[in-house]
């Protein structure tokens, strides 16, 4: 059994009801999962798991948060090289550009991205819902 953390920044609550989902779908998935809120989280302690679902929306000119996940995200990178990564968040406007930069850097930071990424704008609706399981489930069966 894989162990999975997903660490997450969520300002509105949108990004922290995907992290719930994303986190059942995992679970299903055959991973044990962990859920931290990123301030709850010690980058020392990225060598206890084998995989890693990151969450963030947009924020600003469709960027990281830049108070607390974009810090923490900055000093774990060097630690992603080879690590199975999955990233998810939503937005309030935009078109992704926060997603696509995210997934160019964690591929840059040498690490096995995980699909495309999962955005949902504003609040995640049922289907939203159902998307995040599915990735969740989908990330763990790829482990």
């Amino acid at each position: 059994m894989a162990n999975v953390a997903i660490i997450y920044w969520s300002g509105s609550g949108n990004t922290e009801m995907m992290a719930q989902a994303v986190k059942t779908g995992a679970e299903q998935g055959g991973s044990k999962v962990d859920l931290f809120d990123v301030d709850q989280f010690d980058v020392n302690d990225l060598k206890n798991y084998d995989g890693f679902l990151f969450g963030c929306p947009a924020m600003g000119d469709e960027e990281l948060e830049e108070g607390s996940f974009e810090p923490f995200f900055a000093s774990a990178e060097s630690q992603l090289k080879d690590v199975p990564v999955g990233l998810f968040g939503s937005y309030g406007w935009g078109d992704g550009a926060w997603m696509r930069s995210w997934q160019e850097r964690v591929q840059n930071d040498g690490a096995k991205l995980f699909g495309d990424g999962l955005i949902i704008e504003n609040t995640p609706d049922d289907d939203g819902i159902a998307a995040c399981e599915q990735f969740g489930r989908e990330f763990a069966s790829a482990l």
